[in-house]
């Protein structure tokens, strides 16, 4: 398993819009992709789970990344953190 702490610099957290987004970004790869914030974790794959996490900007969130193709998963979902949230 990867893992690396993102801190959120969108002003509004992942809302709606961005959670739709990495929805759809986490979905391209095989592997299991995490949201871990104070303990509670999410799929990124279950937008109403991301949702329910309540991430507000400045929020430090952990990606788990695991599976067949982690490597490639782990890359992307780490540049689209970076560029989008």
């Amino acid at each position: 398993m990867k893992t690396f702490d993102y801190v959120i610099k969108d002003e509004v957290g992942i809302h709606a819009r961005p959670a739709g987004i990495l929805v759809k970004e986490a979905k391209k790869y095989a592997s299991t992709i995490s949201v871990v914030k104070d303990g509670k974790a999410a799929a990124a794959t279950k937008l109403m789970a991301l949702m329910g996490l309540g991430v507000k900007c400045g929020d430090t969130v952990q990606i788990q990344v695991e599976g067949a193709d982690e490597d490639a998963a782990f890359e992307g979902i780490k540049a689209f953190f970076e560029a989008n949230l």
